[in-house]
C-alpha cells in the first residue's frame, strides 16, 4: 500500500529583526550570571539573592555591587540569556523544520526548553524584570512565532498557546494521566492549518 504524501509546509519568513549583538560583559559578570542561573534552576527563584550569590562565588555580598547593581540586574542579565538561548532554538526551528513543518518544530523547541530549564523559564515571565533586560532581545526572540504563522494575532495566539500549556505543564495543573504531547501536537496541527491557510 502507497504512503501518503505529506502536504507542503509553508516555508518560514524571512527575518525583519536581525539578532542583536550581546553586550560586552566583564569577567567577572559573566562569573557572577553563571553563578546565578546554577542557583536559580537547582534551588529556585527564592533562593537567589546577593547573599547567596556571594557564598556560591566565596566573596562577600556587599563585594557584588562593584559588578552588578543589584539583585534585579542579576535577574535582567539571567532573562536576556533566557530570551538569547529561546531565541536561538525557535529561529533554528522554523529555519530547518523537517517533515513535521515550522509550527510544530518550534513548539517542541518552547517546550523542551522550557521543561529542562522551568525556573529559568518562569523568572522571564515575571512581572518588572524586563525593565532590566537588553534592549531589542526579546522583540528579536518572539519575532519567531510571526516567522511560523505569518500573521500578527496568529502569532500572538501562538505564543499565547505555547506559553499557558507550557507553565501549566511545569505547574502540574493538567489532569492527571493527561497525554501532554498529544495536547502538544493537538495545538500544533491546529496552527499549522491556520498558516497553511494565511499562507
Amino acid at each position: 500500500m502507497t504512503q501518503p504524501t505529506a502536504l507542503p509546509h509553508p516555508p518560514a519568513l524571512p527575518r525583519v529583526a536581525a539578532r542583536p549583538d550581546p553586550q560586552e560583559r566583564t569577567p567577572r559578570v559573566r562569573e557572577v550570571v553563571a553563578a546565578a542561573a546554577r542557583v536559580l534552576e537547582a534551588e529556585g527563584q527564592e533562593a537567589l539573592t546577593m547573599q547567596r550569590l556571594g557564598s556560591e562565588l566565596g566573596i562577600r555580598a556587599p563585594s557584588l555591587y562593584k559588578h552588578v547593581a543589584g539583585k534585579a540586574a542579576v535577574e535582567g542579565l539571567l532573562v536576556t540569556d533566557t530570551f538569547f538561548a529561546l531565541g536561538d532554538l525557535g529561529h533554528r526551528a522554523v529555519e530547518r523544520p523537517g517533515r513535521s513543518g515550522p509550527v510544530a518544530a518550534l513548539l517542541r523547541a518552547y517546550r523542551r526548553f522550557a521543561l529542562e530549564r522551568p525556573h529559568t523559564y518562569r523568572l522571564a515571565s515575571r512581572p518588572g524584570v524586563r525593565e532590566h533586560v537588553q534592549p531589542g532581545v526579546e522583540v528579536w526572540t518572539g519575532e519567531v512565532f510571526w516567522r511560523a504563522m505569518g500573521e500578527p494575532y496568529l502569532a500572538q495566539a501562538l505564543w499565547a498557546f505555547a506559553h499557558g500549556t507550557a507553565t501549566l505543564e511545569i505547574d502540574g495543573r493538567f489532569l492527571p494521566g493527561s497525554d501532554l504531547d498529544r495536547t502538544w501536537r493537538a495545538g500544533a496541527q491546529a496552527f499549522a492549518g491556520q498558516r497553511t491557510r494565511t499562507g
